[in-house]
């Protein structure tokens, strides 16, 4: 078994995550750590402010009976009081169980009867309105507190009576071994799993991390917006990051008015995932051809990526620099100002990004930082580094990290950000940790004699033809969804005699291509349209292009409704939910090996 390691560049962690507010208000009272909304426009929390708004929220949970290591719900979209509700909860030694929004019922009573959480703060009625429902499967929960109704003004007020000293206690007990938090997995299947992470976890990945990242944490007047959900561990560590290194913070609980925030908070770095990316690209595509500017941005797309590409063989030629120039006025420096106009570079996990975003990105000045990582890894395990790209990886391991590569091809991974195992599931923890202490990813993957890795696909998502041939769907579908029409593309072909795919067409894309040609904008009444075919055909030969004959797909069918995290199809980091797709589409995906 091949194996790669980066060395340790931190000593163990010591005391806990909230040990960095009050670090902070010390030594920076004054320096502005977050940027709220405020009315119109947005107003900033000093460390200081922080650092006692924290304080008063952490008493009111010790005056509601709230003890050492039990857990506290947060169910809430991304917002400035999950933030200092999750903060409270670490500094007084108890756990966060956050919620996604989106979760339905059942979920939500099963994470709050399987963590024993003993008090929940939510964001409205109607989140509490499901909490309550789960009340009767979840006898350890007491209060819920609700963050539009004053959660945090009656939290304070409720621990007026607890003295700094009895808080001071509290949070100078906690130790890198308790608990943090517990994240439940999705998963594919069967009833999701709690990760359990604890401070040390959370310390092992970012203290190393936020040193070979300085050029994001530590640049002058550094910023970004959160928008993905703080549910999942993605943001949330790059929350814990900005805390840590007085990064502003500013959030963006509705992805509906991404742009205006980006405008106004101008985010020097932002982190998302690639459908996010896919989706501007794509979107700027459509409206540029739309427009009747279509050559002009086509020629501007290759240009960025002839540019990135030249600077991975020694540099770009006089010709081709001057074409990037001219780009950069007519075309890039609109993109970039999409972003808010001051973004310097962009982090994207949770699924493979592909090269052609990757190198347009970066050839349009906004390099994009690809990681890999899961939730039982407290998030990145890898990372390229803005002097150290290689585009088509995840980079390589974080300091203390090893990744080997088992005989099957599966990518494993050992170091201090590994959790410390499913809550309450020791069988599944066996399955995921051996013994030797190897966290079991479930992806395949390589690295090269630089230890940069490389995801080849999921090991559980092959695709084996009634021919025996091993197909890795994702190849196919991330080059596909390149397409501005696409919205989703899912490949099949599982013990059939050939590949095929299901795809949707982008319900917002769709209009002004069909508007131009006198066609109706709904999707549903183009399935069977012969020019849409063709386009989409065209996407598909192109992906077809990248793989042998017995890999590429031989027919497609367009559905008339797109894959949506409400229907459950995608997931919240919006990747597909293969098994929920081929449950819903089982007539969809027959038909096409029996037309």
């Amino acid at each position: 078994m091949r194996e790669y390691t980066v060395p340790a560049v931190t000593e163990p962690p010591t005391g806990s995550l909230s040990d960095a507010v009050w670090a902070n208000a010390s030594a920076y009272p004054d320096t502005a750590v977050f940027s709220r909304r405020a009315g119109a426009g947005w107003a900033d929390v000093s460390a200081a402010e922080f650092a006692a708004q924290v304080t008063g929220v952490a008493k009111g949970l010790i005056a509601a009976g709230v003890k050492h290591g039990e857990r506290v719900a947060l169910l809430s979209p991304t917002r400035y009081e999950w933030t200092l509700v999750d903060y409270a909860i670490w500094s007084i030694g108890a756990a966060t169980v956050p919620i996604y929004e989106t979760s339905s019922p059942s979920q939500v009573q099963w994470i709050l009867s399987d963590s024993e959480a003993v008090v929940a703060v939510v964001e409205n009625a109607t989140h509490g309105a499901v909490i309550e429902s789960a009340r009767a499967e979840a006898p350890a929960l007491q209060e819920v507190w609700q963050i539009e109704a004053g959660a945090v003004d009656q939290l304070i007020e409720l621990g007026r009576d607890v003295s700094d000293a009895d808080f001071d206690k509290r949070r100078s007990a906690v130790a890198p071994g308790d608990l943090a938090t517990l994240i439940y997995t999705s998963g594919t299947t069967g009833r999701p799993k709690g990760c359990r992470l604890t401070h040390g976890n959370f310390a092992a990945e970012l203290e190393p991390a936020v040193k070979i990242l300085d050029d994001l944490f530590d640049t002058n007047g550094a910023s970004t917006l959160l928008f993905l959900p703080l549910a999942h561990v993605f943001a949330r560590i790059i929350q814990v990051g900005c805390v840590l290194k007085r990064v502003k913070v500013a959030h963006s609980p509705d992805v509906k008015n991404l742009v205006a925030d980006l405008g106004e908070v101008k985010p020097t770095f932002i982190l998302s995932v690639p459908r996010v990316f896919e989706k501007v690209y794509n979107s700027a595509h459509q409206k540029a051809h739309a427009g009747g500017k279509g050559k002009i941005f086509d020629a501007a797309a290759d240009t960025a990526i002839a540019y990135s590409q030249a600077q991975d063989k020694g540099g770009a030629s006089f010709g081709l620099k001057a074409k990037h120039a001219l780009f950069d006025r007519l075309v890039f420096s609109k993109l970039r100002a999409v972003l808010g106009g001051q973004v310097q570079y962009a982090v994207s996990g949770g699924a493979p990004l592909g090269d052609k975003l990757g190198h347009f990105f970066r050839g349009i000045g906004v390099p994009v930082l690809e990681g890999y990582g899961l939730t039982e890894t407290t998030a990145a395990v890898s990372v390229n580094l803005p002097d150290d790209i290689r585009i088509g990886t995840v980079g390589r391991p974080l300091p203390g990290v090893t990744v080997a590569v088992a005989d099957d091809g599966e990518l494993l991974f050992k170091g201090g950000q590994v959790m410390q195992g499913y809550w309450k599931n020791d069988e599944a923890t066996a399955g995921a940790i051996d013994a030797e202490g190897w966290f079991h990813t479930g992806d395949l993957g390589e690295f090269d004699v630089d230890g940069f890795i490389k995801i080849t696909g999921r090991k559980k998502e092959i695709l084996v033809t009634a021919g025996g041939k091993n197909v890795a769907p994702t190849v196919l579908e991330d080059q596909i969804r390149l397409h501005p029409l696409v919205s989703q593309c899912m490949v099949v072909g599982d013990g059939k005699p050939f590949i095929a795919a299901l795809i949707t067409i982008d319900p917002e894309n769709i209009v002004p291509w069909a508007t131009e040609r006198g066609k109706p904008t709904d999707p549903a009444a183009l399935t069977e349209d012969a020019e849409l075919i063709a386009e989409i055909q065209k996407a598909v030969d192109e992906a077809n292009g990248s793989v042998s004959k017995a890999e590429a797909i031989r027919k497609f069918q367009i559905l008339p409704i797109d894959w949506t995290q409400e229907s459950g199809e995608l997931s919240l980091k919006l990747s597909l939910r293969r098994h929920i797709v081929m449950a819903n589409h089982e007539a969809d995906v027959e038909a096409l090996y029996t037309k």
